[in-house]
């Protein structure tokens, strides 16, 4: 198939990497690997267009800019990656209208409270129309599912679980020794990971509440550093808060860049990122997939990537005392730890490989293009 691929919430060349852009480029890269021919058919950004002046006209452009592309290239299917109020599409409904080729969403999202807001009324109904008009919608949430059939039929609309490459994130010793010795620390060392963009939101309150729930730990006693991947705008904040509250414990690696990320979750001995606000988190399935347990909380979308309990522990409650016990249980039971990593490793491989849900996504696809019914799930 030619796939025409748009990401309205944020492009697939954003510098600015998250875990939504991952997941797009999971998405676009395993249909690759299936043979399939995907293209992006433009680059407009559409998170929140409509509050700036110039951003009709931007619209525009992009769904010109689309239709040029498509009409020269001849998709199959146009697929939209994450529709949401923020950032409705405002390109596939026209261009695979005007094309008649099926029109398929993938992470789609839907909130009725969002038409009340004026701020977001706009996007709102722009992103109702887009739902309304798909043939097929893709969730990897359960918790947006209960919303998406609120406007979705159920025969158009399926679930399948969060997933990553695992073999882009394999548990490599000597690659965590290499950047232990790069960071100044020992083999004795008990090291904790977190990686996180620096910036204002659920992001920063995450930061601060590990933070906060890691002061309550005795590192010195324990032998703990907190290395902490990642940079953004608010990264003058974020050092001052660590420093301030974990002192000379804490090492920042700075940006590493996603293909490198693997040797630092080798490194360490527990990855620990609170989650707050998170809808999935792929940092914890790559952590994982290195062998490396969680320790997060048990709220939004966490507890579908983290297995409680075999591949880590999720903590009920924004509690920072029961998350430093949580932690320091942990680091004082080494056997215990290392029967989480070996789980954490199989319940990625097993569950959460992407691998396999790209297979049955490509089938649903295809069904779509050929007028077949659609496939049953392996």
């Amino acid at each position: 198939m030619k796939i025409a691929v748009y990401c309205p919430n944020k492009p697939l060349g954003h510098p600015d990497p998250s875990g939504d852009q991952t997941i797009a480029h999971n998405l676009v890269e395993a249909l690759q690997r299936l043979g399939h021919a995907c293209r992006e058919m433009s680059t407009f950004r559409a998170r929140w267009f409509w509050t700036h002046p110039d951003g009709v006209r931007r619209a525009l452009e992009g769904v010109l800019e689309a239709l040029k592309g498509s009409v020269a290239w001849r998709p199959d299917l146009w697929l939209t990656y994450h529709t949401y109020y923020k950032a409705p599409d405002v390109i596939g409904p026209w261009v695979s209208g005007f094309l008649k080729i099926p029109y398929a969403l993938f992470q789609p999202m839907y909130g009725t409270r969002r038409r009340k807001d004026p701020k977001t009324r706009p996007g709102f109904f722009l992103n109702r129309w887009a739902l309304r008009r798909s043939a097929l919608a893709v969730t990897n949430n359960r918790n947006d599912r209960a919303a998406l059939e609120r406007i979705i039929a159920t025969e158009r609309l399926t679930y399948l679980a969060p997933g990553i490459f695992p073999e882009m994130f394999s548990r490599h010793e000597e690659a965590g020794r290499a950047v232990r010795d790069r960071l100044g620390l020992t083999a004795d060392d008990r090291v904790l990971l977190t990686a996180a963009r620096f910036r204002s939101g659920v992001k920063w309150e995450s930061l601060r509440f590990l933070f906060r729930a890691l002061s309550l730990l005795d590192f010195e006693k324990l032998s703990v550093h907190l290395v902490v991947a990642g940079d953004g705008p608010m990264e003058t904040e974020v050092r001052r808060r660590a420093l301030a509250t974990l002192g000379s414990r804490v090492v920042f690696a700075g940006r590493v860049a996603r293909r490198d990320l693997y040797a630092y979750y080798s490194a360490a001995d527990l990855f620990v990122f609170p989650g707050i606000g998170e809808s999935l988190g792929m940092v914890f399935l790559e952590a994982q997939s290195c062998g490396l347990p969680v320790v997060a909380l048990c709220e939004g979308g966490v507890d579908q990537v983290v297995a409680d309990g075999m591949s880590g522990v999720l903590v009920r409650g924004r509690d920072p005392v029961r998350y430093a016990e949580a932690v320091a249980d942990l680091l004082a039971d080494s056997l215990r730890r290392q029967r989480m990593g070996r789980e954490a490793a199989r319940f990625v491989d097993r569950e959460r490989n992407f691998h396999r849900q790209a297979r049955y996504l490509a089938a649903l696809l295809d069904s779509l293009v050929s007028g077949r019914n659609r496939p049953d799930r392996q």
